[in-house]
């Protein structure tokens, strides 16, 4: 039904009422929902305030009118008539009750009236039905996120977060990277023809596993098995002859392998910086390392290097040369990874709620973008329901956490596929519905339409993805910040804290390179070492992160921390990147990324 806004204000006018644009534009929604015209709710309205004593019109007011009378009321009356007619009986009434349920019993009647209908020609022609593909009058994709999507069904305390709500830079671009000039960003949507594969090495995780039941000779086993196999990629590279061993004095100078290590406190410093070998023994082999002699080096707990120095008494090593680590090779696109015409990709992390509020605001605003953009692939990674909300930690929600995660999956799958954007779900361990071990099964949503089946990818944690041939490298977990926590280093330029972690993690060829990891990350090693490396170096690596947002060309890898959708109380940051695969037999390698933004939301 159509809604006059100029009607709404000229109706709460006649009682003194003055109302901002935002109010009002609730007001038209509420009168969509209901059924209501603008006089019908303008008089609703009064006689709410004036029975709740609220003199102020604002959007708090509106929410609690909707939650407190309008869904009861409605409730009541529809629910009511529906069980008179079927069962000629009294209906009680529900205490709460959904705009998605109310929905849902309204399709049931125009399904039960249909099938009392004659079939004529035409458009009213009854559709063949099957239990996938239930007969409703009404499209699903047609409605509403705010329709799919109710926070008064799982919170007693749904209100609307105010500060998120009178943002002022929605839309702003804070960086850039390429030729983003002029750029239109818009996608093709459902109209592209893109190839998507889950790499793996050799085998991509596609299901949950047993955990905690490793032990630490299984640890030490995954540890010195990369040390061995980093060491034989710089022995190559570098043409060393032998590793001399750690605890042998030497008069000469030796070139030694190992694994950063802390000190007995678990720290480490400029000055208690240990070189550990031989970890298979279980008594280990350790050196210190004096590095007062190296002009620049960047190191962090659990990174394997190769170290040239002085080991005169087999006690300490002082260290001349750092060498630097090797990255894998790039992928070499095929004739199987489709076509190489350009294609726009969005990337957004969580928490998708503001600190101070559960209505998932900021994840409708984000679902109406990729409705208004249409890019052809979204990335979208968790938490969905944050485990460090206020109310998720106190327990406030009335719903359990994982119907409230699939009630957010299903307003994301079905409010944007008008767009026929293909959707990417990348879990994090802050999910608190979700298994938390790294690395991290893909989520299970049995609920899943088959029309949609084709357009949505649930993945790992982490997760190498190839999207036409680029190759995507995806972590949810705050790698910069738990390795900038841990690295030290020195330089006798200008040095950037974010380039050296990002290059550390490319070189050693590991989602998560730290160990000990942080205290936060349960790690399984065994799955860590078959599922949470990096096959080839990726073309573009997406790393959100709560430190400030970028967009860098770190050896050839375009990086990224689109930052996250909230941050507390205010919006946050989502990216977007256009990106065009280099024809295969092309000569000499080109970045596939012709131009990257990260956005206010």
């Amino acid at each position: 039904m159509a809604v006059s806004a100029q009607l709404l204000v000229e109706e709460l006018q006649i009682f003194g009422l003055e109302c901002e644009e935002a109010v009002i534009e609730k007001l038209v929604e509420l009168c969509i929902l209901y059924g209501q015209n603008e006089e019908g709710m303008a008089s609703e309205l009064i006689a709410f305030c004036t029975s709740t004593r609220k003199d102020c019109l604002s959007l708090e007011t509106l929410n609690s009118f909707e939650h407190e009378f309008l869904s009861k009321r409605l409730s009541k009356t529809r629910h009511g008539a529906s069980k008179d007619k079927v069962h000629g009986g009294h209906a009680g009434a529900r205490d709460i009750v959904s705009i998605q349920e109310l929905i849902e019993e309204e399709e049931e009647e125009e399904t039960l009236l249909n099938s009392y209908t004659t079939p004529s020609k035409g458009s009213q022609k009854r559709t063949v039905t099957t239990p996938e593909t239930p007969l409703t009058k009404r499209s699903v994709s047609a409605r509403s996120p705010h329709q799919l999507l109710s926070p008064s069904s799982f919170s007693p305390s749904a209100t609307p977060p105010q500060k998120y709500s009178s943002r002022s830079n929605r839309g702003e671009v804070v960086t850039s990277f390429g030729s983003a000039q002029g750029v239109s960003w818009s996608g093709r949507g459902g109209t592209s023809h893109l190839s998507l594969k889950v790499l793996g090495h050799p085998e991509p995780l596609t299901g949950s596993y047993k955990c905690m039941f490793q032990k630490l000779p299984d640890i030490r086993e995954v540890l010195t098995c990369k040390i061995e196999e980093l060491g034989s990629e710089l022995k190559e590279h570098y043409k060393i002859e032998a590793f001399a061993p750690i605890l042998v004095p030497a008069q000469e100078p030796v070139t030694l392998l190992g694994q950063i290590g802390c000190d007995s406190n678990g720290k480490l410093n400029h000055k208690s910086v240990i070189l550990e070998g031989d970890l298979e023994h279980s008594s280990g082999a350790q050196i210190p390392v004096d590095l007062s002699e190296l002009k620049e080096y960047s190191l962090f707990p659990g990174q394997v290097v190769v170290m040239e120095g002085i080991n005169t008494t087999g006690r300490k090593l002082v260290a001349t040369r750092l060498y630097e680590g090797v990255p894998l090779p790039f992928h070499q696109p095929d004739e199987e990874d489709g076509d190489s015409e350009q294609f726009m990709v969005l990337v957004a992390c969580g928490p998708y709620t503001t600190s101070d509020s559960i209505t998932f605001d900021p994840l409708l605003d984000l679902i109406t973008i990729i409705n208004r953009d249409r890019p052809d692939v979204c990335i979208l990674f968790g938490p969905f329901l944050d485990a460090k909300h206020e109310q998720v930690e106190s327990c406030l929600l009335t719903s359990s956490f994982e119907d409230v995660f699939k009630q957010c999956l299903r307003t994301i799958i079905e409010g944007t596929r008008s767009s026929g954007s293909h959707l990417i779900f990348v879990p994090s361990l802050r999910d608190v519905h979700h298994e938390p071990v790294y690395p991290q099964p893909p989520f299970s949503y049995s609920d899943l339409l088959r029309e949609d089946k084709k357009r949505v990818q649930l993945v790992s944690e982490p997760c190498t993805l190839s999207i036409n041939g680029v190759i995507f490298g995806l972590t949810s977990t705050d790698l910069l910040f738990h390795m900038g926590a841990e690295e030290i280093s020195s330089s006798s330029g200008t040095s950037d804290r974010f380039s050296r972690i990002l290059k550390h993690i490319l070189t050693q060829r590991s989602y998560y390179p730290l160990y000990p990891p942080q205290e936060d990350v349960a790690i399984d090693y065994e799955n860590f070492r078959l599922y949470a490396q990096l096959p080839v170096t990726p073309d573009v690596f997406i790393a959100p992160s709560e430190l400030r947002y970028f967009v860098k060309d770190i050896l050839g890898c375009i990086c990224v921390n689109p930052g996250r959708l909230t941050k507390g109380q205010v919006g946050g940051t989502f990216g977007r990147l256009y990106l065009r695969r280099q024809t295969a037999g092309g000569e000499g390698r080109r970045s596939p990324c012709a131009a990257a933004q990260v956005v206010r939301i």
